[in-house]
């Protein structure tokens, strides 16, 4: 039988071994700078100088004022495996430095023009050492400050194909920029610079404030929205900033979590934040957040991946649950209603909300300031106070049942105004009784001791009633309306299915749905919460939610969907005119809820606007 010999096993030349290496770790230009910065902070940096060239595919110097490194050493430095953090294979449990696993300078090397200078503070002369393309050249004393300095320069110029696929020099420096904020976070202390092709990016001072740091890196509006946090639990810290829901982001790129220094990527921590955000940002938003988290080193694997920035964790469920618990326990002990933001012109800005969402309420606070200035001069005064009765500071089951009823058609004036001493609202005065009034049939204007209030009544009801279905569910306690005649609805066979794959959950929603034949579903009962929602309706757009959903979906998440869902479709509707005792209602039932800043969707319920804008706004300031 013929054997080819090309599929004998042999043993790879060290060049190869390398570059192979260099495959893994050197992704890119950034990987270099990351490999070199964590070598920087093990050498005891006080300060650390970045300069790249072309996005660092040219150029790649970095220079600190470290430990430097031992003349006899420099030759292993360059050599595999070669480290000075580990000893024997125990080390790689109880790992306390950046970086250890000694072949990033090794695969740097071999793929480059690289250049070392170092010199250690008890040495007189320091030393150089010079590799071209894995070739090493014999080291040599040259002058050097103590410290080191790295150059790598011709970054892949052996391996052309991943030249090639190298991006623009602004994608490639943008990466390096971000392994230096990284590195900038972790080490606040330090006292760093980057420049690219000459021109200074970043020069950073030394700081005992992590927050003057994030300040320089995403701004004052970030800072100033930062929400400190901190919590220890079994031998675990956890400590940082988390911002204001207002301040988020389409991607994660805002997260930044770091583990005993170094920045890291975990799924369950990921999505512990994401769930402490739940209700707090709209779908497809991520929050922003800088946290670290200290654990002692033998509780976690940080060598399961050559870059190092995936670990392994040995107990992840405490650290989950302990992030989660920090974060919205923070979040439930503040005021996290959103606030009208006015310019230096008469017309007032509301960030992220959508351009039409924007022009409607820009014209709604115009008028209303207008209408409550009027008012004030005219010596207006409100109409009798409605009887608050038991129920209104009871949050009674049938508040909720009056509130989801048709609001009152006949004709009345387009301001109406409610007065309740148990809403959740401060009055203006001691002695003052609360003032509402709803304009455009969709938001309620509320005199406050600060100024006025503008509350979105669709998005605060379906708050109410969002808390109030899961407080149910979860209790077990969804009362059912039994129907003697069941309401059957035709869909698809694909939509059958996917409802009848999920009885077991509607069941726990309080919706009963049979298979009726056919594609044919039977619903023979729904929530009494419910009672004025289209039952036909209300079954597709669950269909429509399950389907676009997927079946791998966590169950809670699909059980906190569905209770999205059904909330918004029980809640009072934009456009619908309220009577007295229902807006009276509906502020009463606000301080009872957890969160009555957000809809479930993460849309403000409410925005305020101070009195002292509003002076500011009609001149009125130094009078």
């Amino acid at each position: 039988m013929h054997t080819d010999v090309t599929s004998r096993i042999r043993q790879l030349p060290t060049s190869v071994i390398n570059k192979i290496a260099a495959g893994e770790v050197i992704e890119r230009p950034a990987s270099v700078v990351k490999e070199l910065l964590e070598n920087c902070v093990d050498a005891l940096a006080t300060r650390i100088d970045v300069d790249v060239e072309q996005g660092g595919a040219e150029l790649i110097r970095i220079t600190d004022n470290g430990e430097g490194i031992h003349p006899d050493d420099v030759e292993l430095t360059v050599a595999s495996h070669a480290t000075s953090k580990l000893v024997d294979a125990d080390d790689l449990f109880s790992v306390k430095t950046m970086g250890f696993r000694g072949e990033a300078l090794a695969s740097v090397a071999e793929i480059s023009h690289f250049r070392l200078r170092t010199k250690q503070r008890d040495q007189l002369m320091g030393v150089e050492l010079e590799v071209h393309g894995g070739i090493v050249k014999e080291p040599r004393a040259c002058g050097a400050p103590d410290g080191t300095q790295i150059e790598v320069r011709q970054l892949f110029f052996n391996t052309p194909v991943r030249r090639k696929f190298l991006k623009t020099a602004s994608t490639e420096f943008a990466h390096i920029a971000e392994q230096f904020t990284r590195i900038a976070l972790a080490n606040p202390g330090l006292q760093m610079t980057l420049r690219h092709n000459g021109r200074c990016v970043h020069e950073l001072p030394p700081t005992h404030q992590l927050i003057e740091r994030i300040e320089l890196f995403f701004g004052g509006e970030v800072a100033q929205h930062l929400i400190s946090v901190e919590a220890e639990h079994a031998g675990a810290r956890i400590w940082g900033f988390v911002a204001h829901p207002s301040q988020n982001k389409s991607t994660r790129k805002g997260q930044y979590l770091f583990l005993n220094g170094r920045w890291i990527q975990d799924r369950s921590l990921q999505h512990a934040l994401g769930e402490a955000y739940r209700g707090l940002v709209m779908v497809g938003r991520y929050p922003v957040a800088f946290l670290f988290l200290e654990l002692p080193p033998d509780q976690v694997d940080v060598n399961v991946h050559p870059t190092k920035s995936e670990v392994r964790f040995q107990d992840s469920q405490t650290l989950y649950r302990l992030l989660l618990s920090t974060i919205r326990n923070r979040f439930l002990s503040m005021d996290l209603d959103s606030r009208l933001s006015v310019g230096a012109a008469p017309s007032l800005e509301l960030s992220s909300e959508p351009p039409a969402r924007q022009e409607v309420q820009r014209e709604l606070v115009s008028w209303a300031t207008a209408e409550l200035q009027r008012q004030a001069d005219a010596g207006w005064s409100a109409p009798p106070p409605v009887p608050a009765s038991p129920a209104t500071s009871a949050a009674s089951d049938d508040e909720f049942d009056r509130l989801l009823a048709p609001p009152s058609m006949s004709p009345s004036a387009p301001v109406a105004y409610a007065t309740t001493a148990e809403a959740a609202i401060t009055p203006a005065s001691a002695s003052a009784e609360v003032r509402a009034m709803q304009v455009h049939d969709c938001y309620l204007v509320v005199e406050t001791t600060e100024g006025i209030t503008v509350i979105d009544q669709h998005a605060l009801h379906e708050r109410i009633m969002y808390e109030q279905l899961r407080r149910r569910v979860l209790s077990g306690g969804v009362e059912v309306q039994r129907l003697l005649i069941p309401i059957t609805v035709s869909l698809t066979g694909r939509e059958a299915g996917i409802l009848l794959d999920q009885i077991e959950l509607l069941e726990e929603l309080g919706l009963q749905v049979q298979d009726f034949g056919g594609n044919t579903i039977a619903l023979t009962g729904y929530p009494t919460l419910m009672a004025k929602a289209d039952p036909q309706s209300l079954v597709k757009d669950i269909v429509d939610l399950l389907e676009s959903t997927g079946r791998k979906v966590e169950r809670r998440d699909l059980l906190d969907s569905l209770l999205h869902m059904m909330s918004c479709k029980a809640a009072i509707k934009a456009g619908q005119r309220l009577s007295f005792e229902e807006m009276e209602a509906l502020l009463a039932q606000r301080h009872l809820c957890d969160d009555a800043h957000h809809c479930p969707h993460g849309r403000p319920t409410a925005l305020k606007l101070s009195r002292d804008e509003l002076d500011r706004q009609f001149g009125r300031l130094g009078s």
